[in-house]
């Protein structure tokens, strides 16, 4: 393997840096609620299968302590599948309110960085004979896109499933003693061996054009140049008036609704599921607000712009993440799904995309707290991830739910929703010093998502809301 095959990339090198500050941690927990308990000499033979196709869940991290060269992922030498697998019932039986709260606490944790950053915690005692899995992995593994397809290498797509040959163990990863100057003048040269490489053709574009058509090369340097100050520039302040401190605890709550009224209430506005969602998000944010007597006429968000490619390896990062304003005081369904298609269309297409490692690599320069500062200033995340649109099984056991309760890295709350089947299941994770009536604020949250559904159905009772058990939580 070369030097810089195992390092984390730039922006999770951001991420990592940043939880020197237990605020911005970059946990990320999921719930499959499940219609029976897995069996579990299927579920431990599974969960090792998917460890084979994922080398990094049998790798740890290693810092080289040397210059700006992110950590590097190793083989674990100490690796035991066992630790990171436990198993545990409720004493009082229950549903997913039950099971909240061990995502809560599993959100609120901290990883043991000296072994893989992972773990699945089997749930049994639910009612009608259901169970659960907690699963908890750091954000430097995966994105929510690499998340489902790291799903599909631990699912079967029957209940039998099929017994299939293991993949061979992957290749062996390790630092020498002594070799951390070594390996990270590797990355070093590397690194610039590959900005280089990237640049040098679109500068000898650019040297074209610019005898060819001066002006339109002058535009595009001064657009490229606007374009990465829009995406670095920093955020000194909150725009809520409300959700403005911080903390290290966490409450989660659970969003259902169907996923066709969503897209029926996107088609409805000529818009998409992903703007129908937004707005559902943005309308439950203004009312929350409105509840505390109080306004905002814009938040700012944070929402992952996917940067994956057709051959990329399975899980890992490919995202950039995009910080812009939207629209809280545009109180009409169908226009403010018109105002976060447009803005978030420019977002994607902005100049600076392809250029999100680079501008990650100049942000890491800066001290990890001066990041920290600009992130517990974002008002909200905000991501739609697509989920299995058919029956996934794990261990015998269908998979009837799939809820994401992402990170909030220093945000006030983060609300992503993961299709599954014919379901929305929304995850919603707040920082409890921001958002102290989570109850409130997931009543608000619905409220929005029901606005929306309106747009094409006149059906209210289509969205429900779970918290966890009181008492537990």
């Amino acid at each position: 393997m070369t030097g810089d095959v195992r390092r984390m990339s730039q922006a999770d090198l951001m991420s990592w840096r940043m939880e020197d500050d237990p605020i911005l941690r970059s946990t990320i927990v999921a719930v499959a609620l499940l219609d029976r308990s897995p069996d579990q000499e299927r579920f431990v033979r599974t969960m090792e299968r998917g460890t084979r196709a994922v080398p990094t869940f049998r790798q740890r991290l290693v810092d080289p302590g040397v210059g700006l060269a992110p950590p590097r992922w190793v083989d674990d030498p100490d690796f035991d599948l066992s630790w990171h697998l436990r198993r545990v019932a409720l004493p009082h039986g229950g549903g997913l309110e039950a099971v909240l709260p061990l995502a809560r606490v599993a959100a609120m944790a901290a990883f043991d960085k000296d072994r893989p950053l992972w773990e699945a915690t089997v749930v049994d005692g639910l009612d009608d004979g259901r169970a659960a899995v907690v699963l908890k992995v750091h954000h430097s593994l995966t994105d929510g896109i690499g998340g489902i397809q790291i799903t599909n290498e631990v699912v079967d797509f029957e209940r039998d499933g099929t017994e299939t040959e293991r993949p061979p163990l992957p290749e062996s990863s390790s630092v020498a003693r002594g070799s951390d100057l070594v390996d990270a003048l590797i990355w070093h040269v590397s690194t610039a061996r590959d900005l280089a490489g990237r640049a040098v053709p679109g500068l000898a574009r650019f040297g074209l054009r610019s005898l060819t058509d001066p002006v339109s090369a002058l535009r595009t340097v001064v657009g490229t140049a606007g374009s990465v100050a829009r995406y670095a520039r920093p955020v000194f302040t909150t725009r809520s008036p409300l959700m403005t401190a911080r903390s290290t605890v966490r409450e989660v709550a659970a969003l259902d609704l169907p996923l066709q009224a969503l897209r029926d209430a996107g088609k409805a506005a000529d818009s998409s599921l992903n703007d129908a969602f937004l707005a559902g998000v943005l309308l439950g944010l203004h009312h929350y607000h409105v509840r505390h007597g109080t306004q905002a006429g814009a938040l700012m968000t944070t929402m992952p712009i996917s940067l994956r490619a057709e051959g990329d390896e399975i899980g890992g990062n490919r995202i950039t993440l995009a910080r812009f304003a939207l629209p809280t005081d545009v109180t009409d369904p169908v226009e403010l799904m018109h105002r976060v298609r447009a803005i978030v269309r420019s977002w994607r297409n902005e100049p600076a995309v392809p250029l999100s490692e680079a501008i990650a690599a100049a942000l890491n320069v800066l001290p990890p707290r001066a990041l920290g500062g600009m992130l517990e200033h974002i008002d909200f995340l905000a991501s739609n991830v697509p989920g299995s649109p058919i029956p996934i099984y794990l261990a015998g056991a269908e998979i009837l739910r799939y809820y994401p309760f992402a990170p909030t890295i220093g945000a006030a709350v983060n609300i992503t929703l993961m299709s599954h089947i014919d379901e929305c299941c929304i995850g919603i994770n707040a920082d409890t010093a921001a958002v102290p009536d989570p109850e409130v604020f997931a009543g608000s949250i619905a409220d929005g998502f029901r606005e929306v559904l309106a747009v094409a159905s006149g059906d209210e009772d289509l969205v429900s809301v779970t918290l966890p058990a009181s008492g537990e939580g």
